[in-house]
């Protein structure tokens, strides 16, 4: 089996772009491409977390491999456990400060949807041949698209969409993410089922570059595949449009589409020609990923609760860089500044040869 260093640097860089988006200086003065799409469309930061899922998907394919993809009882009770504990560290996080009513906390959030995603992708590809696995992955997408547009013009609006309705009626308002004034989660419990279409995709992509030997060949393959799939979305977007919130199966597949891109010029750069060190900073950051992930948050959250003055210390720090920046670059020089902290962590769990596996 060949190893790819392509994969690690892809999931280095997933990391940084996270936390890149999720710390700006001031939500109020960011970059446009570091914004997330207001509702149909794609941004660069839309590409972020279904990357995420991606390298989860790819991560699975070396985990299981090791013992030769069994599906034991003993299997299945580590997935299970794992996706709980995912879940329920993500949850913590959405009760992190500890000053919000049990009434009224959010219960879903990323890592929920990873935990959750986790468990039913690591079950399909354990039962099922890489045959069966995209005959899964079609039905899921297909049937999401029905699901959608099952209830007629207001299917794909943010108040009318199914999503929401199936999310308020299991989850109440009062535990859903209020987005543009409506209870709405875009990490909700519907739509995590064609995100566990991603994960598949990477688990599989990631079966089919390792099975390869020529790696110029496989940055051909790549290419081809990620243009097909990006171009494909964009024709299934003028019937589906292509959104995160709702995370519709053309988003799937569009976002797909360029993993599979950035991935070819990883194995490009990395295994072809050689250029290790220029990407070596990525090959660290990838090496504890959910746990900086999760650090990461919580540095933000104490960060917004100690106070300073009239203001937080967070909105103090963004302060500081508004003395030598105009209000944008500053945010943008705060988050970057975030990146290389936690790049700094990074580095010396990886130098102490200590990994945290969540």
């Amino acid at each position: 089996m060949t190893r790819y260093l392509a994969l690690d640097a892809f999931r280095g860089i997933t990391i940084a772009l996270m936390i890149l988006v999720n710390t700006p200086g001031s939500w109020s003065h960011v970059y446009a491409p570091l914004l997330h799409a207001k509702w149909h469309g794609c941004t660069p930061t839309d590409l972020v977390f279904p990357f995420f899922l991606f390298i989860i998907g790819s991560a699975m394919f070396f985990s299981f491999k090791k013992s030769d993809f069994s599906a034991t009882p003993e299997q299945f009770l580590k997935i299970i456990k794992r996706g709980f504990t995912i879940f329920f560290i993500g949850f913590i996080l959405n009760v992190i400060p500890f000053d919000t009513p049990i009434e009224e906390l959010r219960i879903m959030g990323v890592l929920q949807r990873i935990g959750i995603a986790y468990v039913i992708a690591a079950g399909l590809v354990l039962l099922l041949n890489r045959r069966g696995v995209f005959i899964v992955s079609t039905i899921i997408l297909l049937a999401y698209w029905g699901l959608l547009l099952s209830i007629g013009d207001n299917g794909l609006t943010i108040d009318g969409n199914i999503i929401r309705q199936f999310d308020l009626a299991v989850l109440g308002a009062n535990h859903m993410y209020t987005m543009r004034g409506v209870s709405f989660d875009p990490e909700g419990l519907l739509s995590t089922i064609p995100a566990v279409v991603n994960m598949l995709l990477g688990f599989e992509l990631t079966r089919y570059l390792t099975s390869i030997k020529d790696k110029n060949a496989s940055v051909i393959k790549l290419v081809l595949i990620g243009g097909v799939a990006i171009g494909f979305a964009a024709l299934w977007s003028l019937l589906l449009p292509i959104n995160k919130p709702l995370w519709t199966s053309s988003y799937v597949i569009y976002t797909t589409g360029f993993a599979c891109l950035l991935l070819a010029v990883f194995v490009w750069l990395i295994d072809i020609k050689g250029q290790d060190k220029l990407v070596s900073p990525l090959l660290v950051y990838g090496t504890n990923p959910l746990f900086v992930f999760v650090l990461s948050f919580c540095f933000v959250t104490v960060y917004l609760n100690i106070p300073v003055g009239d203001t937080s210390f967070y909105a103090w720090l963004y302060q500081q860089f508004t003395l030598f920046a105009n209000p944008t670059l500053a945010s943008f020089l705060f988050a970057f500044s975030h990146v290389v902290l936690f790049w700094f962590v990074s580095l010396k769990l990886y130098q102490r040869k200590i990994f945290i596996k969540i």
